[in-house]
């Protein structure tokens, strides 16, 4: 277990008052910025612009892969490894010339075929969504390749291993008219589109996107998917990208066929980009950007921030445990699309990018989090 300097943690413990919702919520709140003894640089060059990480941890339970662009959101994929869980990472690796092409953000995800071989595929978004497949642990890769005549923003942000049979997996991503097809369909007002996407051979071919939800008041985008505890509903929750309302969330009890209709989401889950992994204890542990919507103020405003609850809590729209702000961001609200790990010793490895040293360009950083020692570091702050 790793040292915990308290003193470094303790911003705010025990009942506070939430000037969004103007009454009294139990949620603790810790400050993490300090926190270097967990902090790691997975890359930094000065004057470059490194963005947008996601990550896929290997089943050795200790290798990460990390890509993210050299860019904001667009430009180069860059790809590096960790062979220690997050401690240490590689040089920058060599990839495939079509990386360099890259148009959007890449995502990483850990998928299985029917017969049980296992696979990594990484997404470019925008017009055509092209995917890059290593069939070796991500030791080596394809090019990317068009997936279908269709394209989308952050493609895919989730997927998710389905209950109907071997190999079958959904995909989820929005579009705003400007990449679904191949010319621009943006119109005033602009119209936010949820698209869902499924294959059933284990992630090498998808479906034509259908649409989950379109609206033009309701710009929800960037979904992060997670499953119950008991396998049997699907929840995503949802960046509301035109600020007029919180962040959202939708549910599904049939594997993605049918959604509820989109509902606010507490004001402690206000943010951009939701990323979500379970604790060994079963609590859920959400790293994202925070954004709160026009008309509600925070001291947390565009930092990297994370959540800790319940999947009860999600359902039941209550505001959860704790609330962290991992890392101060020195910037605007240009941070955080990270990736969460959870190793075997329970801990979590976060990792994205941001203003972490003022007046420098945005780099990437890893943090260890393990909310055991959370959890004492709130009790003696109670004390």
């Amino acid at each position: 277990m790793f040292r915990f300097y308290v003193a470094c943690l303790l911003l705010s413990l025990g009942p506070v008052d939430s000037p969004a919702i103007g009454q009294d919520t139990a949620i603790q709140r810790l400050d993490l910025d300090d926190w270097s003894q967990n902090q790691v640089i997975v890359d930094r060059e000065p004057g470059q612009y490194l963005g947008h990480p996601t990550t896929c941890l290997l089943d050795d339970g200790k290798t990460i892969l990390c890509v993210y662009p050299q860019g904001h959101g667009k430009g180069g994929i860059i790809y590096k490894r960790s062979r220690d869980g997050g401690r240490t990472w590689s040089e920058r690796l060599k990839t495939p010339d079509s990386w360099a092409t890259s148009k959007e953000v890449p995502t990483l995800h850990r998928v299985t075929g029917p017969g049980g071989k296992k696979r990594i595929i990484m997404f470019s978004g925008l017009y055509p969504t092209r995917m890059a497949v290593s069939n070796d642990e991500g030791l080596n890769w394809g090019e990317l390749e068009p997936v279908g005549d269709w394209g989308g923003i952050v493609v895919m942000g989730s997927v998710v291993a389905l209950n109907t049979g071997p190999g079958h997996y959904l995909g989820l991503f929005h579009d705003d008219g400007r990449f679904i097809g191949p010319t621009t369909n943006r119109k005033q007002p602009v119209r936010f589109t949820l698209y869902k996407t499924h294959s059933s051979n284990g992630g090498l071919k998808w479906s034509t996107p259908v649409a989950i939800d379109s609206s033009t008041t309701k710009h929800i985008c960037e979904p992060g998917a997670v499953r119950s505890p008991d396998g049997k509903q699907l929840a995503v929750l949802l960046r509301e990208n035109s600020r007029r309302q919180n962040s959202q969330i939708i549910f599904s009890d049939d594997e993605g066929q049918s959604w509820t209709e989109p509902r606010d989401l507490p004001d402690w889950l206000n943010g951009d980009r939701h990323t979500a992994q379970y604790a060994p204890d079963g609590r859920l542990f959400i790293s994202f950007r925070c954004r709160w919507p026009k008309g509600k103020t925070t001291e947390y405003e565009g930092d990297w921030v994370g959540w800790v609850g319940t999947y009860q809590d999600l359902v039941d729209g209550s505001d959860g445990q704790t609330f962290l702000r991992i890392k101060d961001n020195t910037k605007s609200a240009d941070c955080a699309y990270p990736g969460v790990e959870i190793l075997p010793d329970g801990s979590f490895v976060t990792t994205t990018y941001g203003h972490w040293t003022k007046g420098e360009s945005p780099y990437i950083m890893s943090v260890r989090i393990d909310l055991e020692e959370l959890d004492r570091a709130a009790r003696q702050g109670q004390k």
